[in-house]
């Protein structure tokens, strides 16, 4: 072989190298683009793309398009010809697949799904409240009933369901299935049938059922599972209604668990990975911080610090060694994670609910009441850039941002609104 054939040869392989690097790096960066599951692609309320305006004015924030529909609690998905949402209707429950960019209607399903549930919960209703999730072709879709249905995104065909208590034999929740679905690479996870499930995504099998529980009222679970790498392994952080765990992916098992109180076992939040630790807060109960470590095989949970501060059922957001979130008192908060210490609380209000979305050091929020709000994440102070009422309806559901687009689940209608980037600004 000559010195020029053996340059060549080196040549071609680096030059292969590289377009299988940037094969993966596009893979890994393409879903970020799209909002394809409760809290976004990653699950942490974050999303990356253009710069946010500055504020929601007029010029920068206008309404593209708006449906009526039933009740529903559970946020929108949404990849980039198409927006899916959920709602209940009589005694069923419907999801519908929507234009994006007209909201006309492009397939609904709809199956049996109909529940009431007790207690103070019955106040805000007895509609479906899981936010579906998207991957490889496929909506997964979770009803109040503890009921899983797998459909082909583009056709709204039906590939697969899993009835909880029927194929389980479990309970069926005292409070409805509230665990929104997490998707990653070809399996599907669920708090869900008095346990947490690992589901294959193409046939509808359960690989495996772990922190089962005996259900009734402290059975099930509000809140939903996040991903995080602590102490170099990558879990799964799973709240149930009366503790924090850390779960093995393959195995299922256990790695490690921790006792968080919350008044009738209302832990609600999706937990926060920040560093080797955990963060969590409580309704009913207060927020804490724990250290997760491990030696040789054993795994150990510590408490590093606790506070006063009372969440109810924000999903916090993480910027700069800093938590932000609206609490019980219906007031937002920013606490140094490293401390626990409060940075701040706000004097002022806000409705009973909040969902967050953060780009950069900018957060966007929407209360209960309908009022959008434009934050600066900052330790120093609340600072507001800007306000903006977008309905007359209450907003329980977790907004959604994509691409320049902010989606909107009022109580009985979806809007879907343009926020263009500064840099486009006519």
């Amino acid at each position: 072989m000559t010195i020029v054939d053996t340059f060549s040869k080196k040549l071609a392989l680096l030059l292969l190298a590289f377009c299988a690097q940037n094969a993966v790096f596009s893979a890994e960066k393409k879903p970020v683009s799209d909002w394809n599951q409760w809290r976004g692609p990653n699950r942490d309320g974050v999303v990356v793309g253009k710069p946010w305006p500055q504020d929601l004015k007029a010029n920068h924030f206008s309404p593209a398009w708006r449906l009526e529909l039933g009740s529903s609690y559970s946020g929108p998905v949404m990849d980039q010809a198409t927006v899916y949402v959920t709602e209940s209707s009589g005694n069923n429950e419907v999801v519908r697949a929507l234009d994006r960019a007209t909201g006309k209607e492009k397939w609904r399903h709809e199956w049996a799904g109909k529940m009431s549930v007790p207690f103070f919960a019955a106040r805000n209703g007895s509609w479906i409240r899981s936010t579906p999730a998207l991957a490889n072709g496929k909506l997964f879709v979770a009803g109040i009933r503890d009921h899983l249905l797998c459909l082909d995104a583009k056709t709204g065909k039906r590939l697969w369901e899993i009835d909880f208590p029927k194929q389980l034999k479990t309970p069926l929740p005292t409070f409805g299935c509230v665990c929104s679905p997490m998707v990653d690479g070809k399996f599907v996870y669920m708090q869900a049938g008095a346990g947490f499930c690992k589901i294959e995504q193409d046939t509808g099998k359960i690989v495996w059922r772990t922190m089962k529980d005996k259900g009734g009222m402290y059975g099930s679970a509000f809140s939903s599972p996040v991903f995080a790498t602590l102490r170099d392994k990558r879990q799964i952080l799973v709240q149930s209604r009366t503790e924090l765990a850390g779960v093995d992916i393959a195995s299922g098992g256990v790695l490690w668990r921790q006792p968080v109180k919350a008044f009738r076992g209302m832990n609600i939040l999706t937990p926060l990975p920040y560093k080797e630790g955990v963060y969590t807060s409580a309704y009913g109960g207060r927020s804490h911080f724990y250290g997760i470590e491990r030696d040789s095989a054993a795994w150990k949970s510590t408490e590093l610090w606790e506070n006063k501060g009372q969440a109810y059922m924000c999903s916090p957001i993480l910027f700069k060694d800093h938590v932000y979130l609206h609490l019980r008192n219906q007031r937002f908060a920013c606490y140094n994670l490293k401390t626990g210490k409060e940075a701040w609380v706000s004097d002022k209000r806000f409705g009973k609910y909040m969902s967050l979305v953060r780009q950069g050091e900018k957060i966007l929020a929407l209360d209960q009441n309908g009022m959008l709000y434009l934050i600066n994440a900052s330790p120093e102070k609340l600072e507001i850039l800007d306000s903006k009422k977008v309905s007359d309806q209450e907003t329980w559901a977790h907004l959604a941002v994509s691409n320049g687009q902010v989606a909107i689940r009022e109580l009985k209608a979806i809007a879907l609104y343009d926020w263009k980037p500064n840099e486009i600004i006519p």
